[in-house]
This record gives structure tokens, sequence and C-alpha cells, in this order.
């Protein structure tokens, strides 16, 4: 396959941070942060306001709109009062104590914040885990560099502290592994300070921004180059890498194109573009559609213009084959989450089964999500779970439409039509007046008005009242607007 070339671009505005990830030239992964910044991995004093023992969770106030929500297994066994005590909510926690809280999951809707007792603290090489005392690895990362990577910092934690070591530490050199964990030693020691001298509800410790997030948890030396368009970013940027690691530091540009944005000048805002949209085609013809519910994601494999060469089984195979990895992409792409349930094609052949799910298992190992896959049913159905990293595209750069309250759908025409002519008859009847003014919505006015089926006559054969309809922008696709209602003469 060669080797992958890897690419991280960060565009800045007043408006919005853009982080975009490209791999072979391909956008493989993009981030947004707007104004209202995500608040996972801040870390609060909260005070308890609730303990739900038959949830076995607990409700937080951390400052925010909402309380925070935190289960009984979010509590670190170090956080436990009583050596021997039943590990369940009401014996763990009860209401006005305070407690130091992490957030792992942004509010959504209606829900507050997911929280966590289990704090952690993400440095370039290692995460500091304070209340876990073990030294945990990176699967990725061979057995002999785990050791010679955990003999260099273990003599320099504490009992009650523990890390867990990344992949970027592949290699890494004694100094810099040492400073990161320096850092991360005296950062838990600050808010620590902070949680015992503060007043509940607080934020102690505020996670960084989205670009150096990012340049921290992914960016490394195997990355080809890191291209910034803003000179106080890209200053932020290069500071950030000298106290990590000196190493990448030249592979770090400002952008300069004045005709072009940096986005532009590598075609990701087309490719944005493409994210929203619920249909994406397949190299040979065929297509998936990604529609979202409030349980789970659904994907439909469809053959579309691909009508094969051979065989029936062939050509669905192939399809499938084709979605396996564009699904892959696609996940990570538009950073969706929880379960999504995949309808391939039905095969007949267990071998194409299986082939299939290799495929997609293969294109998901690329993923720095956590995921699970399954097996295919016999329906064709596939089931995967994977945590997100952020809102994902569909609910940061889009909202509910106002027409079809999420549905996806709009009444028909016809049905639009019955509506509003109900509508209006509901309110001549109720009225005493002879004339109305009536306004619907553009749309909705070309239907009532169109040759043949014009609604006006018809109405006032009916009525006996005079009607005129006019169009309202402001108007939903069945609202009805009475603006004047009199005698004939004042319609």
């Amino acid at each position: 396959m060669g080797e992958l070339v890897r690419e991280m671009l960060i565009s800045y505005d007043a408006m919005e941070s853009r982080v975009a990830i490209l791999e072979n030239g391909s956008l493989a992964e993009v981030y947004f942060e707007r104004p209202k910044r995500s608040v996972v991995g801040n870390v609060y004093l909260g005070m308890v306001r609730d303990v739900l023992p038959g949830m076995q969770s607990a409700f937080v106030d951390i400052g925010l709109e909402k309380n925070a929500f935190l289960h009984v297994d979010d509590i670190p066994a170090q956080l436990i009062p009583t050596v021997g005590t039943k590990r369940e909510i009401q014996t763990l926690l009860r209401v006005d104590q305070t407690i130091m809280v992490q957030v792992t999951k942004d509010p959504i809707g209606t829900k507050g914040c997911r929280v966590t007792a289990e704090i952690t603290f993400p440095g370039r090489f290692l995460v500091l885990t304070p209340f876990a005392a073990t030294i945990g690895m990176s699967k990725k990362l061979a057995k002999e560099e785990c050791a010679r990577l955990q003999a260099i910092i273990a003599p320099h934690l504490s009992e009650e502290v523990g890390a867990i070591i990344r992949t970027a530490a592949q290699d890494i050199s004694e100094r810099d592994l040492l400073s990161d964990l320096e850092f991360l030693l005296r950062l838990w020691k600050r808010v620590s300070r902070q949680a015992d001298e503060g007043f509940a509800p607080e934020v102690i410790y505020t996670e960084i921004d989205l670009a150096l997030r990012l340049v921290r948890d992914v960016f490394s030396e195997d990355f080809k180059r890191l291209v910034v368009d803003d000179k106080s970013v890209h200053a932020k940027v290069v500071s950030f890498l000298k106290r990590a690691s000196s190493k990448p530091l030249n592979k770090v540009q400002l952008h300069k194109d004045a005709r072009r944005t940096l986005f532009e000048a590598f075609g990701i805002d087309a490719e944005i573009q493409k994210m929203l949209t619920r249909s994406i085609d397949l190299p040979s013809g065929g297509y998936i559609c990604i529609d979202h519910t409030e349980a789970l994601t659904v994907v439909d494999v469809n053959t579309g213009k691909f009508i094969g060469r051979h065989d029936l089984e062939e050509t669905v195979f192939q399809t499938n084959y084709e979605a396996a990895s564009e699904i892959a992409r696609q996940l990570r792409l538009r950073d969706i989450g929880g379960i999504v349930v995949i309808d391939f094609i039905d095969m007949a052949e267990a071998y194409h089964r299986n082939e299939v799910v290799r495929r997609f298992s293969a294109a998901m190992e690329r993923d720095r999500a956590r995921y699970k896959v399954g097996e295919i049913s016999k329906f064709g159905l596939l089931e995967i779970t994977r945590r997100p990293f952020s809102e994902g595209a569909n609910s940061s750069l889009t909202e509910q439409c106002s027409c079809c309250d999420g549905r996806g759908r709009i009444p028909s025409t016809l049905t639009r039509r019955i509506a509003v002519e109900r509508t209006i008859k509901s309110a001549i009847r109720q009225g005493k007046a002879t004339a109305y003014l009536v306004a619907v919505n553009p749309d909705t006015y070309r239907i009532l008005m169109a040759p043949g089926a014009n609604l006006v006559p018809r109405m006032r054969a009916s009525t006996g009242r005079y009607v005129t309809v006019v169009p309202d922008e402001s108007c939903g696709p069945v609202e009805v607007k009475i603006l004047l209602e009199g005698a004939r003469r004042d319609a």
C-alpha cells in the first residue's frame, strides 16, 4: 500500500477554529471549535445535589446550566471512604458533599454533562492518573519499548499516582519523557491545591484549546508537516512543541498564500460541505446513506447505478466491499458515536460476509476512537459501537429543521393543500366577518394558486365569504395567518 503520508492543518479566525488531518492528501478527520467551547477535559470542584440509589448515580452541580451526571463506576477506589465499603452510590456520596470531577461528555439537548471522579491529565507522551497507582501502556508499543519507558518513569511516581504511556512516547528520550512527567505532576499539584482551597461549584482546571489539544494528542514525528494560517496560533504551537520536544519543530509551517485560505488551498472546504450530505457515492456507482436517530445511527448500502458484470452475488459483494471502507472513513470523518447499525446488502456466501467484515475492521484500525465491531447477522446487519471525540459534524454544523422538527421530511404537496384549506375553513366558520385576508408560506401559496386547482374561487363558493390569499415568508409549510377580517370592501 505504500507509506502513509499524514498532514495537519490548523485554521483560525475569530468565529471558529478548525483542525484537519489529511492522509495521503485525503481528509481523514476534521474538528471545529466555536466561541462556545467544549467543556470536555475541564476539572470542576462540584457539589452533590442528588443521590439516586435506583440509578446508582448522582447529579453534581459544577456551575453549568444543568447538573452533571456521575455514575458509581466513575468513582475511583481511592475515594471510597472505608475499606470494604460496598460499592453503592448512597454509601459513597451524600447531598451537599463536595467532589472533584472531570467532564467526559458535553451536554446534549436536555441532558447535562457526563463526569467522572477518575481525573486524568493528558500530556504529549503521558497521561497522568492521580487516582490510579498503576503504569499503563499503549497497545501499539512493543514489549521492549514498554519495559524501557516504564523503567524511566517508575522511580518518579509516588504510591498514589499512576500514568499511561502514550504511543507518541515511542523512541522518545529519557529527558523528554521526564520533562512531560514533571509538567503533569506540577499541574496536578496546582489543581489539587485549588480543590482544597476552592468553593464549589467552580472550575479548577480548563482544558487547552482545540489546536493545542490536537497537537498534543495527535501530531507526531510521522507527520509530514503541520500548517497554521494564524501567526499567534503558530507561535503557540511552536512554543508548546519546544516544551514537549524539539524534534518536530522543523515541520511546523505558517501559511502565507494571500490569494487562498489554508482550507481552500487543500480543498478542505469542499470536503466539509460533502460531510453535510446524507448520501455518499461509491466508485462503482453504488452509494451509502447515513441517517441519525435519537438512539443510533443507521447506514444503508445500495447498489444504485452499479449493475455488475456476471451475477447478482458478485455485484452485491463488490458494492458492500467498497462500502465497508467508505463507511469506516465516514464514521471517523464525521466523528459519529454511539451505536451504529450498517445495513449491508444481503450476501448469500459466508466467505463474502467475512471478507466485508475483514475489510471494514481493517479500515477502522486507523481510527483513534474506541470502538467494537460485531458480526454480520443473518439479516445483513453489522452493529458497532464507537466513542467519539467531539459532537460530530451532524451536531456541530447543523441544527434542527424548523419545518420538519428534525424528522428529515416535510408534509407532501397534497397534505399541505388539504391542511391549509381546512385551517382556513375553520377560521372562517368561527368568525363573523364577510371577508378575510390570509397569509401562507410562499411555496404553499403556489400550491393553492396552481392553474386548475385555485383555492380561492372554491373557498368563496363553499363558504359564501370573500377570501384573499397572500404569500408570507414567515409562515411555516402548513401555517395560516389571518391578517385582516372585515367587510368585503375592506379586503
